[in-house]
């Protein structure tokens, strides 16, 4: 330290495989306004040829390998102090052709760990079939988690384990999630006697990575608490044979600091800011132990109708994070370090106390993280630099920043082919087509091997003696609605600032019919998102028309008997067998409810893109069949990531799911838009 500040020194990989030096000038304690961070980042480095050894050539250099301890306020691994600096990656959340990038450059930062949640909706997608990399469904590209962890261990990284609710346990109606419930404690057993022996011999101590594995998460929010439950995971990792340090994770330690985890068992925080608050609490509740930030948010996630871009401000998480390495000694997990996105239907939810009483995540999970989704360098990626330069301990090695990736605008597309509603009920398999005497919810048909259906879209359909002028009131469906009659669609009532009345309540439509007599009517409800956070009753979450929820379809007062329901899962290889698409110039027109597709034909190398929604209204998109997420004119996010691993050399399908209004073109960016920046408070 000279005058104050920090003279900096670390290690970096030059692009050969050798290590060159990396050594800050000394900062003003007032940079001018007027530099960007590349400016400020350009005038902190200069370059000099160096060696240093790499986190496994200094933690692994005995025979016999001792794990993760954490005793008298510090961590050591195989008997050598640590600070344990970490970025939050998930591997299901990014396409696994870039999974070494995100990595290294995590790796580049200084860290020497990575964190990652495992899901336990996507590795057990149906009760008993497993996916860890090897399955057909939707996501089995990016779910080889042992890969990740290997591929983790190459980049020179650590790794904290931290397993997560697959819908099918709705099927269960008396089912009791994360409690001394036995139904839900076999199933997790099981899912994690499929789990852990996929990764036991990926711990450190057996000359892997995995240095920590947590028990539950945030369980002190949960209510009502079981320790009965906590000991039970304990024991499926002991029985498993993990070795590893155990611990959980909370954003508050009330009453005794004890309710969300067990003796034994390390607690470590979650916070964004006023870490004093926190940590002095933890100091409290353990004060032998060392402190960790197991999530210091970099930032938070979005819901649609946000006014603005969720996030944090850099030098507020610059001066929080210098306070946990300086007053606090505190080793840090970033989440997110880097967020990526929440491809298909996998964006979660908030319940709230009033209406609308979910609010769903937007499709991207940048998080306003130090890596941004598309994979960009941000200013606190720069500032959490200077700091680990100036707090890591040990000084290690490390590689040499990657590139950011190019970015491309490709030509707008005219919509070419397109299949109405009708076309794309009829393309339903049989399979998916139930009739009972009353409505049942999605999670509850009788479909996928008793599994039920998980995500999209479910119709309920009804033929009806109609006359213009009756009216049909759909009570609380969950979550989305609209009504068709005979396919088209009737006015949803839709506006912006009102998603109360659209979400979860009460809908009633008049049929205005232009001919009296038989006609289809159609209810179809959008499973917009699942909440996954939490008391006991926010997990109680069936979609469609649910009994448990109070949901009722009635014409003219009088609830509806004999009901046809479709199960609209637009599952990935659904959606790439479609066939006989219309012309867009023929048939009976293109109008929402409908599936658009158009080519887009690349010449040469495939680059990251973005697709700007902006003219569009609510749907979904798939890419060569993959989906990549939902898009909301409500915003704050207007354009969907498309990164270029989902791209060919030659001719690429994509195809847009529109529920209510159709724009004219299909039109590329090389920059993204997900709203105004705005502040957490």
């Amino acid at each position: 330290m000279e005058n104050g500040n920090p003279g900096l020194l670390s290690s970096w990989c030059d692009s050969d495989g050798s290590f060159v030096e990396v050594k800050a000038l000394p900062l003003e304690s007032n940079p001018s306004p007027k530099l960007t961070w590349k400016q400020e980042s350009a005038m902190m480095f200069t370059v000099v040829a160096s060696q240093g050894p790499t986190v496994y050539e200094y933690f692994a250099n005995t025979a016999n390998l001792t794990g993760l301890v954490a005793e008298n306020r510090e961590f050591t691994l195989n008997g050598r102090q640590i600070r344990i600096i970490s970025g939050a990656i998930h591997y299901f959340r990014i396409h696994p052709a870039l999974w070494r990038d995100r990595l290294r450059k995590l790796r580049a930062i200084g860290a020497n760990c990575v964190e990652t949640y495992v899901p336990w909706n996507l590795h057990e997608p149906r009760r008993g079939e497993f996916d860890f990399g090897n399955g057909t469904n939707d996501f089995s590209e990016f779910l080889n988690v042992r890969r990740y962890i290997e591929m983790a261990k190459e980049e020179d990284l650590l790794v904290l384990f931290r397993p997560g609710l697959p819908s099918w346990l709705q099927t269960d109606p008396n089912m009791r999630v994360r409690e001394n419930y036995e139904p839900y404690l076999d199933r997790v057993k099981i899912f994690l006697d499929a789990l852990l022996p996929q990764v036991a011999d990926l711990e450190f101590t057996r000359g892997g990575a995995i240095i920590g594995v947590q028990i539950e998460n945030e369980y002190n929010s949960f209510n009502p608490k079981s320790k009965e439950y906590l000991e039970f995971i304990r024991q499926s990792f002991l029985e498993n044979g993990l070795e590893s340090l155990f611990f959980t994770s909370d954003n508050s330690f009330g009453g005794d600091g004890m309710g969300g985890t067990l003796d034994g068992i390390l607690q470590t925080a979650n916070f964004q800011s006023n870490p004093d608050s926190i940590l002095s609490r933890l100091l409290e509740v353990q004060p032998d132990k060392p402190l960790m930030a197991m999530e210091f948010w970099s930032g938070w996630f979005n819901h649609w109708f946000d006014d603005s871009k969720a996030g944090s401000d850099p030098q507020q998480f610059q001066g929080v994070l210098e306070t946990m390495f300086r007053t606090y000694n505190s080793s840090v997990n970033f989440y997110m370090f880097h967020g990526g996105t929440n491809f298909g239907f996998m964006a979660g939810a908030n319940n709230i106390g009033e209406p609308p009483y979910i609010l769903s995540d937007i499709t991207s999970y940048d998080y306003d993280a130090l890596i941004s989704e598309a994979g960009d360098y941000t200013t606190k990626y720069e500032f959490a630099a200077v700091l680990i330069n100036q707090y890591e301990s040990p000084k290690l090695g490390r590689p040499q920043r990657p590139l950011e990736s190019q970015k491309t605008a490709y030509p707008t597309l005219g919509l070419q082919r397109y299949l109405t509603y009708t076309d794309i009920i009829d393309r339903v398999p049989a399979s998916h087509m139930v009739t009972m005497d009353k409505p049942v919810s999605m999670e509850l048909l009788p479909i996928n091997d008793g599994n039920g259906q998980s995500y999209g879209y479910i119709v309920y359909r009804k033929n009806s003696t109609i006359n213009a002028g009756d009216r049909y009131k759909a009570s609380w469906p969950r979550d989305f609605a609209i009504l068709l009659t005979d396919g088209d669609l009737i006015d949803t009532g839709f506006t912006n600032d009102q998603p109360e009345y659209w979400l979860n309540s009460i809908k009633e439509f008049s049929l205005n019919v232009t001919n009296n007599g038989e006609h289809i009517v159609d209810l179809m409800v959008e499973n917009i998102a699942r909440t996954n956070f939490g008391g006991r009753g926010d997990f109680v979450q069936q979609k469609g028309i649910a009994e448990i929820h109070q949901s009722k379809i009635e014409i003219n007062d009088q609830e509806i008997q004999g009901v046809e329901m479709i199960a609209l899962e637009f599952k990935n290889d659904w959606v790439k067998g479609l066939q006989n698409w219309r012309n867009s110039s023929e048939g009976p027109g293109m109008r929402a409810p409908c599936l658009i597709q158009s080519t887009l034909t690349i010449t040469g190398e495939p680059a990251d893109t973005f697709l700007d929604m902006t003219n569009w209204h609510k749907g979904i998109v798939f890419v060569n069949g993959f989906n990549i997420g939902r898009y909301f004119k409500v915003g704050p996010q207007q354009t969907l990531y498309i990164p270029s691993p989902l791209l060919n050399t030659g001719d690429n399908a994509i195809t847009i799911f529109e529920q209510l209004e159709l724009a004219s073109e299909i039109r590329f960016t090389n920059v993204p838009n997900l709203g105004r920046t705005g502040k957490v408070a």
